[in-house]
Parts: C-alpha cells; sequence; structure tokens
C-alpha cells in the first residue's frame, strides 16, 4: 500500500490546518524494466511492482538467443496465459502451459519451454510491467456495441494515448495519441504514419472520466471482445507533494539536420517512439536498463532498441540521449514529427539503507560480473585490481555505456567493449573470474547521488540535476579529451574549494569565489549546478563531461570534514552500524586519496586500504582506520595523510 502521510496537522491548541492525508505514490511503486534469461521450466520474476491486488500490463519481448519471437502482452484484465502480440493483428492467443502463470504482489511468475510464451532457455528477454494506478496507466475491457460509444476507465485524468486491441478475431491495434487530432489514429502493428479515419475514436477528445469509440471493427465491432492500455499525461499525483509527473504524451519536430530536444522536466528511463508524418517508420522502444545512453566516446550507434512493429532481436541505434530534463532525439530524418510515450526514472524515494545504494564485491565467473545488489539496478561502478603495482582504476556509469574513465589518470574516456550495464542485479566487466579485482557500485537515488552528463560552451552552463539535495561533493571529468579530474566540495554562500587535479593528483584544496572564472557561477542548488568559465576540465566549448554529485542522505551516506589530532578520533556520521565505505582527502596539503572498505573489512585490526590517485596494489599491514556504530575512527597511529594534528580533511562515507 502506498505510504499516508499526514500533513498540515492541527496545533496542540486545537487549531490550526485540518489534517489531511495523502496518498505518496512513486514511480517504482508503477513501473519496471525488469532483464532475465528464459529457463525452460519456471521463475518468478520480482520487480516490485503489485500486480495481484492492484492490476496491470506485463508486456515482455525477447532480446537474443535461440528464441527470439514476438511480443508477448499479458494483462490482469484477461487473466494468465492470454497474450497479444504487437507486431501481429492477431487475436488472444492461448499458450498455456506457458506464459506468465501468475500475477503476484512484487512481480508475475513465468513458466514455459521451447521459447512459448516467453521463458526459452538460451534467450534474453525484457519485461516492461506497467501497474494500473490514477493519473499513471489503465487497463479496461468491453464488449463491442457496433455503434458509437463511451468507455469508462480510471485513470482520474485525460488519457495522453490509449492502444485499443480486439482479442476475439485478427485487428489492427489501435493507437490515440493527444498530439494528433481526434480524427487520426496510428497503427502500433505497422509502419504506417498516422491516418485518418473518424470511425475509429468518433471524432472525440477523450475525458478524465471515459473515452470515446467509433464503429470501426478495431475499436467497436458488435459483439467483439477489447482490451485497451490507457496511458497518462503530465497528470502529476506523484512525489512527496503529489505534484510530480511520471509520464508524458507528447510530441516533438526534427530539425533539418534531424535533431530535436524534448523537455519532460524529469529524465527518462522508459521511451516508446514514432514517426507520425511522412513515410513510414518503425516504433521504437528504448529503456535505461538495457541501453538508453549519453553518447560513448567514439561510436555513434549506442541505444538497444526493440520495434513493437516486428519480432526482431535487440538493435543498436542511435535514438538520441537522456537529459536530466528530458531528452535530445539523435536520429537522423529530417523536418518530421514524431509522437512518444515517455516514463520518468527512479528511484523516486529517498533510501534509508546504505545496502539499496551501495555494493562491493569481487569479480566472478558467470555474469553479471560483478554480481550487484541482488535486483537492484548498478548506475556507476569503479574497479580496480588489489595486487600489483601499476593497476589502474576505471570507473563505468550506465548513463555513459561502453564508456571507461581511469580515476587515477588524466585519460579521455575510451569505449571498452565488454562494459554493460544491461544486468538486474551487477554489470559486465569482463567474462573472466578474477577475485582480485574489486568493484564498488553505486546507484543513483535522491538526497544520495546523481551523474550529470553535458556539454561544455564556454561561458555560463548552469547544469539541472536530479539529487534533489544541494550536493555536497562533486567530481568532474572531461570525456572527449584528456584532463585532470576536478572535485568540488564546500559550498559556502560566497565561496567553495576544490581540488584540482582531484582525485588523480594529491593537491591541496583551494578556495574560489563564484563568477571568478574558476568552475561555478554561484551556490548549488537542490536542482542546479551552476559551471562557469572557459576552464578546459570543466567547461570547454567542444568538450563532453561526466559530474558525479553527492549528498548527505540520513543514515546512508555523510560528506563531511574533521581536523586531526594525531590521537584516536571518532567521526560521527549519523550511522547505527558503521561504515562500509570510506574515501578521505588532507585538504590544507597535499595527501593521497584513501579509500577503506569493509568487504575488505574495517575492523579494529588491521585494515586494508587503497589510494584511488595511486596504481600502488592494496595495504594491508596498518591499522588507521576502524568502525564505529556511528561512523567510522582514525587512530592514533594513522598517516598525516589521515589524522595529523591540526590537519583538516574531507570525506565521503555510506552505510
Amino acid at each position: 500500500m502506498p505510504l499516508v502521510q499526514t500533513r498540515g496537522a492541527a496545533s496542540a491548541q486545537g487549531f490550526g490546518e485540518f489534517a489531511q492525508a495523502i496518498a505518496v505514490n512513486y514511480i517504482e511503486e508503477v513501473f519496471s524494466t525488469y532483464l532475465y534469461t528464459g529457463n525452460d521450466t519456471s521463475q518468478t520474476i520480482t520487480n516490485g511492482i503489485d500486480l495481484s491486488t492492484k492490476g496491470g500490463l506485463v508486456w515482455i519481448k525477447s532480446r537474443a538467443g535461440t528464441y527470439v519471437r514476438e511480443h508477448y502482452l499479458y494483462d490482469t484484465a484477461r487473466g494468465t496465459i492470454l497474450s497479444l502480440s504487437t507486431d501481429t493483428n492477431a487475436a488472444n492467443v492461448n499458450n498455456s502451459p506457458n506464459g506468465v502463470s501468475a500475477y503476484n504482489t512484487t512481480g508475475f511468475n513465468i513458466v514455459g519451454s521451447g521459447g512459448s510464451g516467453g521463458n526459452g532457455t538460451g534467450t534474453t528477454y525484457c519485461s516492461w510491467t506497467f501497474r494500473e494506478q490514477p493519473k499513471f496507466f489503465d487497463v479496461v475491457t468491453w464488449t463491442g456495441t457496433g455503434s458509437n460509444t463511451t468507455i469508462a476507465h480510471s485513470l482520474g485524468s485525460v488519457p495522453g494515448s490509449i492502444i485499443v486491441k480486439r482479442t476475439d478475431t485478427t485487428a489492427a491495434w489501435a493507437v490515440y495519441h493527444r498530439s494528433l487530432a481526434n480524427t487520426q489514429y496510428l497503427v502500433l502493428n505497422t509502419t504506417a504514419a498516422a491516418a485518418t479515419g473518424a470511425t475509429w475514436w468518433n471524432s472525440t477528445t477523450p475525458t478524465s472520466a471515459v473515452f470515446s469509440v467509433g464503429t470501426d471493427a478495431s475499436v467497436n465491432a458488435s459483439g467483439g471482445t477489447y482490451v485497451a492500455y490507457i496511458f497518462a499525461h503530465d497528470a502529476g499525483g506523484f512525489g512527496l507533494t503529489g505534484t510530480d509527473n511520471v509520464i508524458s504524451c507528447g510530441t516533438f519536430t526534427t530539425s533539418a539536420g534531424g535533431a530535436a530536444t524534448v523537455t519532460l522536466g524529469y529524465e527518462p528511463q522508459w521511451m516508446l517512439l514514432k514517426q507520425s508524418s511522412g513515410t513510414a517508420a518503425s516504433w521504437t522502444i528504448v529503456d535505461s536498463m538495457r541501453g538508453f545512453v549519453s553518447g560513448p566516446a567514439t561510436t555513434t550507434s549506442d541505444d538497444a532498441t526493440l520495434n513493437p512493429n516486428n519480432a526482431n532481436a535487440e538493435g543498436i541505434n542511435n535514438v538520441g540521449r537522456p537529459t536530466a530534463t528530458g531528452f535530445e532525439y539523435g536520429g537522423s530524418v529530417a523536418s518530421q514529427t514524431f509522437i512518444y510515450i515517455a516514463i520518468r526514472r527512479g528511484p523516486m524515494k529517498v533510501p534509508t539503507v546504505g545496502t539499496s545504494v551501495y555494493a562491493i564485491d569481487t569479480l566472478g565467473g558467470t555474469l553479471p560480473n560483478p554480481p550487484g545488489f541482488n535486483g537492484v539496478l548498478v548506475d556507476f561502478a569503479w574497479k580496480k585490481i588489489r595486487t600489483g603495482a601499476s593497476e589502474d582504476w576505471f570507473a563505468q556509469s550506465r548513463l555513459t555505456g561502453t564508456n571507461e574513465f581511469k580515476l587515477n589518470a588524466t585519460d579521455a574516456a575510451t569505449d571498452a567493449a565488454d562494459i554493460t550495464f544491461d544486468f538486474q542485479d551487477g554489470w559486465n566487466t569482463s567474462a573472466s573470474s578474477l577475485s582480485t579485482q574489486l568493484s564498488w557500485m553505486f546507484r543513483r537515488a535522491p538526497s544520495f547521488m546523481d551523474v550529470v552528463c553535458y556539454t561544455g560552451n564556454d561561458t555560463s552552463n548552469s547544469q539541472t540535476h536530479n539529487l534533489t539535495a544541494p550536493p555536497e561533493l562533486v567530481i568532474i571529468k572531461r570525456r572527449n579529451a584528456a584532463n585532470n579530474w576536478v572535485t568540488l566540495y564546500g559550498f559556502s554562500v560566497s565561496t567553495y574549494n576544490y581540488f584540482l587535479p582531484g582525485p588523480n593528483g594529491t593537491a591541496a584544496s583551494n578556495s574560489g569565489a563564484y563568477g571568478s572564472g574558476a568552475f561555478l557561477d554561484s551556490q548549488p542548488t537542490a536542482t542546479q549546478l551552476p559551471i562557469t568559465s572557459s576552464a578546459s576540465q570543466t567547461n570547454a566549448i567542444t568538450g563532453t563531461y561526466i559530474a558525479f554529485l553527492f549528498a548527505t542522505c540520513a543514515g546512508v551516506s555523510k560528506v563531511g570534514s574533521y581536523t586531526g589530532t594525531g590521537a584516536l578520533q571518532t567521526i560521527d556520521c549519523g550511522f547505527t552500524s558503521g561504515v562500509r565505505f570510506v574515501l578521505i582527502k588532507r585538504t590544507d596539503t597535499t595527501g593521497d586519496w584513501w579509500t577503506y572498505n569493509s568487504f575488505r573489512g574495517i575492523t579494529s585490526g588491521n585494515d586494508p586500504y587503497m589510494l584511488v590517485n595511486s596504481t600502488a596494489a592494496e595495504v594491508t599491514t596498518t591499522n588507521y582506520v576502524d568502525t564505529t556504530a556511528v561512523g567510522f575512527q582514525v587512530t592514533a597511529a594513522a598517516p598525516a595523510g589521515l589524522n595529523a594534528s591540526g590537519g583538516t580533511y574531507i570525506f565521503l562515507a555510506i552505510a
């Protein structure tokens, strides 16, 4: 059940605002992209979506492997086993004994063999789950009358798009979209552009209570049976205030060069697009789980695509790139109109435990390699071989796909073919097992961490982010040229501090004034990172960049500082079970970037550490940092880089 939050409670004297309970909804409760591999028997898909009590749609498509077949759509209104395929005009198919066999409070069960129904061994699959929820999505069924009529729905807002399929016999998939006239329609199982037909929607625009169908057999033949999937548009209803949009149905027109910039007010995780004007063109689905990225350094086709109108395997194409506020279309079709359905990236909830946003593991022998969060996707990762004297640190992110950065060097990003983030519970960095290589894995989440990609402009260049809190630590790297990493922190009203280079160097901290030609125009906010100047490290006109933003999240992470004492001291992070990760840097003079993790041990004895700015091997024979319930301790034995009397230090800690 959604969290119920009471707002505007009355005062202790019995006066004040009337207490009003509002349901708090989040996108992660109503939508999921879940990847799995078929096994020819049965499996439970646990994606956190309540289908058994709320209802909804499960849309499955094979990506690659032995059994690349049609799209399978199952919904709670029609029951289990029965599927529809968007790439054909066929009626309901009874896949028994194969297909979705049960809808659960946390996902669904799928059974089958030989590829029928969506569970063939040796085949990878993508499932998109849409839960019924006002102002997001609804499923409706009806029996046709053959006469103009209205169909009631429970969307609670005016639909942005409606997809209708006749289920008792063959018929086209009819698509209504708010960006087209109410006399127009698209067909999901074909590549045709928008057509005109007054008998489809009865030339009537939907309302928040009903939509209209005419007399065409695809939507309303007498005695025919039908199902409709109904999508909301910018209806609010989500987030703590209940006003955040999570789904948009819109349109854009490309330039003469084929590009377009679309503002949604959020970063999308899933999109369905279709060229609605001009010549025939396929429908396209992209999502951030399979790969909808912000352009690797040396490739132009980098988005994983599936087409509802055909049964083809997954392709790699240049659809565009997501931004913090929408997306940039990157196709090559000039001066044409497109329609889209876009869904907001999650999570929207602020995390409450560190294990939901951070993990560490070694490379294993099977995929994903390394394993990660046991069902929670990885957005950003570091990796390093902890043995050997000359092993680089590498960083990768879901948002940049196959880009690989060296944390300890100035190198431009390179494309590594073995890097993929299309795993539900980890990411792939190698096909071989290597127990001495560690991977630190992070998830983007409100108030904890965000990742932003942007292009420099040589002047003021404020970047919107989705951290939802003012960042306290920002690490920036140019992607398309060799440049130092830059770390920014200590954002007061008029000044800030920075390391250049950092974390690829040992330099002491510097202080900068906003707008002085260094790195920032003004103090960062909960939505903006106000980058300025022509510094090649952060804003060259030809530069492409990635920024990692961290904040203090109660009980989960802490960005802080301390003064060294030369004696044992406790650093209180507000935790209850100690730290699992800590990164420490001296600020008043030169010093290394020290990192400790619980996987290798933060104990009262010797604590292995590594230096992010160095290729050196892990050191295992010192006792400099210990864990304690509220955070961590630096010991009296710690060197000047960690605890010099009077020295100043910053740190990032994760519970």
